[in-house]
């Protein structure tokens, strides 16, 4: 009976903590009068810089809502290449896979010698396995973003130097990919070789864009399609974009900077129960080997797992900020 009444207290707190979020994240009337304004004034608008500014506004409008570097329809393994392709290795799928089947049978042996449940060693082995390796792949994309990211802008100018000399804009993009390091020159490597075999270089830029799924390089993508349709000078305009792209990468270091502090914070509030759990364990495990045993204290533990990481990620999406 006591059991009962926990589960139904439980499940009433949980529902009304949904209702709670779902109350406090409804959509803004101002905001949303504020967008209506802005598609009005982007439809009617002839302004070069109004259309590019709607285009950008849709680029990252599209990112927030789908993340997947291919708009269209593709299967799961074929997004999984692609983030692997992503990370700048050259690691197959079939690769992934053996290290996710690895860590799952090294977890789950593990913790069937220690005396664990059948189901909480495939629930673990699966956790670890399945996760880790992801959550390794997205470290590996997103430090090679950020690098590719802090190097842009001086490729963009790079370009500009190159159109001001004379160049057209393909052979400007084969210096770039030959005097550039890292991330940019290798991207722009492939453009160039895509645009070698008969692609257009509009199709070739495109195809990257997809891949890397970066603003910065959707916007230089963005530009070019629209000086070729509308003209003017393009030197001027990509100077202007890699101004822009400076001006936006001191502002992320400046909202880092503002939010370090309640980066930490989290860092340590998330980290402490495991830790505390961990040292205690070390000291006498026997007073909490019960957690791997018995199955009440399985139960309460993996509700503690699940509440932690409901609060982790609350505190997670507080100090992101998307620019």
């Amino acid at each position: 009976m006591d059991m009962m009444q926990t589960t139904i207290l439980g499940t009433g707190v949980l529902l009304f903590l949904i209702l709670v979020i779902l109350a406090f994240a409804g959509p803004s009337g101002a905001a949303a009068k504020a967008k209506r304004l802005d598609k009005v004034r982007f439809r009617h608008s002839e302004s070069t810089n109004a259309k590019m500014e709607a285009q950008i506004k849709k680029v990252v409008s599209a990112r927030k809502k789908n993340h997947r570097p291919a708009g269209a329809n593709i299967s799961r393994l074929d997004t999984l290449a692609i983030r692997l392709d992503r990370t700048g290795y050259t690691w197959s799928i079939a690769q992934f896979f053996y290290v996710c089947g690895g860590l799952f049978a090294i977890v789950a042996a593990a913790l069937l010698l220690k005396g664990a449940p059948l189901m909480l060693c495939l629930f673990g082995g699966a956790a670890i396995g399945l996760g880790l390796p992801h959550m390794i792949v997205s470290f590996l994309i997103g430090k090679r973003v950020n690098k590719f990211t802090a190097s842009f802008p001086d490729a963009i100018e790079l370009l500009v130097r190159g159109l001001r000399s004379g160049l057209p804009v393909t052979e400007t993009i084969g210096v770039v990919a030959r005097e550039i390091d890292g991330p940019v020159g290798e991207e722009f490597t492939k453009v160039v070789d895509r645009i070698k075999i008969g692609r257009t270089m509009e199709d070739a830029l495109g195809e990257s864009a997809k891949r890397l799924d970066t603003p910065e390089f959707k916007f230089f993508c963005i530009t070019l399609a629209i000086q070729r349709e509308t003209g003017g000078n393009l030197a001027e305009t990509l100077a202007n974009l890699a101004d822009v792209l400076r001006k936006r990468s001191q502002m992320k270091l400046k909202i880092k900077a503002m939010s370090s502090e309640s980066k930490a914070s989290a860092y340590i509030v998330g980290s402490l129960p495991f830790i505390v759990f961990g040292l205690v364990y070390s000291v006498n495990p026997e007073y909490l080997s019960g957690f791997f045993t018995e199955e009440r204290l399985i139960i309460a533990g993996l509700g503690g797992l699940t509440w932690m990481s409901i609060g982790v990620f609350i505190m997670a999406k507080m100090v992101n900020f998307e620019i």
